[in-house]
């Protein structure tokens, strides 16, 4: 019910529209009473309600100044004016103010009570615009969330200005304000396969990215199928460390009870400006480059890395170099689920690890570089991916050796190898994600009927995450899950439209709008004219 409140000096009269008019069987709560603005104001604080109606003249403060400030603490406020003067300035006044009705007395309760409801009509159109509107925003989060993992790309990069970050910021909701900065890079992942997307992966970073939503100092971006980019903020060093370690112990403790799940993460350095959260992202991803050698379950920065700062002198011998196989399980697990971005970094650590000592023999720089090749070669092949796509220098094996009579010649192609590889690696995986597209679009159009539609829905049909879903559909069609799903059923509204007898509500249930009233808000919204509109269209 809506609640009214009512002020009135006059006794009689307010004792007269308090019980003349039947407040609840008309569908109201009268919520109070006062014979002044000053007893009304606090009242009226306290109880908050949908109508106020005031006489304007009373003793100690009158109704256009309670209008005032009510307006001012209330904004959604209907305020209802009695007054027995018909003079323009009162009007005019009531009216700046905000005033939704101006009655002149003595009126009837009747009178009165067909005011009311109109003023109540008013409210429900508004109320129900707030919730389609409500409603459109939170199908459309799809957006935002896209939006803020460009705008992490280009924080990242360094690409804009600080005057353009605060900005762009501003309209995504995150506040970049803060005197130090430190990026965390976090990912989860399945025991065993750090490429499976598993029912409890998603699940899990379905939490992960609430619990994340409501850390106070710390901004959140999904970086699908990286995991994400947590940037801390604080006022101190001191500050930002303090919420790093309650950030440490909260994803411990949400992931700690699903036994099948990994997680790794990097730590970048603490930075003091906002051009040099770069600086902070470059150690982080560093740092998170180390899941390929450190053991799971790790928050780490880059120089907790193992071997990372071996010495130079320092002497290893070949009986205590890796495995061949294990090399190739490391070399593998990196072309599976690595970045380009990473390469460099996975690289340093891998060479670090056969050591300086061994890495002087020509012999045993050979055998590793030509080991790295067919590591290489082997992926593509087991990913029924033709090898002779890499660059020539990439796939002449006689190439691969005469590279390997220095060190710096060694890494450089190694480099370029892996950097290769990887981008085949993309390119398959792309043309992959046309087939799972075709399969997400024809999922769409034979169940677009279903008002359970959703982004997690089909995610779930073509078997990867919501958030990777996401990127790539936007990606690869240009426009987002959402859009997508409104244009299909927008469609066949308009062809039933045009070719049917059916009514509005009735289209709206077919095509997937079991509320008609958000059918036609989305119609207008997107077509820019309502069904009824288009169908008279056809008529003309």
């Amino acid at each position: 019910m809506l609640k009214v409140f009512l002020v009135e000096d006059e006794v009689v009269m307010r004792n007269g529209i308090k019980n003349n008019i039947p407040w609840e069987s008309e569908g109201f709560q009268f919520a109070g009473e006062a014979s002044d603005g000053e007893l009304a104001y606090p009242l009226i604080k306290k109880e908050k309600p949908d109508i106020l109606i005031t006489d304007i003249r009373m003793p100690f403060m009158d109704g256009l100044e309670l209008s005032r400030i009510v307006k001012k603490e209330l904004p959604q406020i209907k305020i209802i004016i009695l007054s027995g003067y018909n003079e323009f300035d009162y009007a005019k006044t009531a009216i700046n103010i905000g005033v939704t009705d101006y009655l002149l007395k003595p009126i009837s309760s009747a009178k009165l009570l067909e005011a009311v409801k109109n003023v109540a009509a008013m409210i429900e159109k508004e109320q129900e615009h707030t919730r389609m509107l409500e409603r459109y925003q939170k199908e459309m989060e799809e957006n935002l969330q896209l939006e803020k993992h460009k705008l992490w790309s280009a924080l990242a990069s360094n690409q804009l200005s600080t005057a353009e970050l605060l900005e762009k910021g501003q309209k995504l909701g995150m506040d970049f304000t803060a005197s130090s900065y430190l990026v965390f890079l976090f990912k989860i992942m399945q025991s065993g396969d750090a490429t499976a997307c598993t029912k409890e992966i998603v699940e899990l970073s379905d939490k992960v990215t609430k619990k994340a939503g409501i850390w106070e100092k710390v901004l959140a971006f999904d970086r699908s199928p990286d995991g994400w980019a947590f940037l801390i903020k604080g006022q101190s060093s001191r500050d930002v460390d303090q919420t790093l370690e309650e950030c440490r112990e909260q994803l411990h403790e949400l992931i700690q009870g699903s036994p099948n799940v990994e997680y790794f993460g990097g730590i970048g350095g603490i930075v003091h400006r906002l051009g040099d959260i770069r600086n902070s992202y470059l150690e982080a991803a560093k740092a998170f480059a180390g899941r390929f050698f450190s053991e799971p379950n790790r928050l780490i920065r880059c120089e907790e890395i193992p071997g990372l700062h071996a010495a130079d002198d320092e002497k290893i011998d070949v009986s205590k170099v890796r495995s061949k196989k294990s090399d190739q399980e490391l070399v593998e697990k990196f072309l599976k689920s690595g970045t380009l971005e990473e390469v460099d970094s996975f690289l340093e650590e891998y060479f670090l690890n056969v050591g300086n000592e061994n890495y002087q023999s020509l012999l045993y720089r050979q055998y590793i570089v030509m080991d790295l090749y067919f590591s290489c070669t082997d992926f593509l092949r087991g990913m029924d991916m033709d090898v002779d796509a890499l660059p020539e220098e990439c796939r002449d094996i006689n190439v691969i050796v005469a590279n390997a009579v220095s060190a710096e010649l060694v890494r450089e192609h190694i480099s370029r190898l892996f950097s290769a590889t990887m981008n085949l690696r993309d390119s398959h995986s792309r043309k992959k994600y046309s087939a799972l597209l075709e399969e997400a679009k024809t999922f769409i159009r034979e169940n677009y009927q279903r008002e359970d539609m959703s982004l997690n829905t089909v995610a779930a049909q073509v078997n990867i995450s919501p958030s990777y879903f996401s990127a790539i559909f936007s990606g690869e069609m240009g426009q987002t899950f959402v859009e997508y799903l409104t244009s299909v059923r927008l469609e066949k509204a308009k062809e039933l439209l045009m070719c049917s007898s059916m009514r509005t509500a009735e289209i709206g249930y077919e095509v997937g709008y079991k509320d008609s009233h958000y059918f036609s808000y989305i119609f207008k919204k997107v077509v820019g004219c309502s069904p009824k509109e288009y169908k008279n269209r056809g008529k003309e």
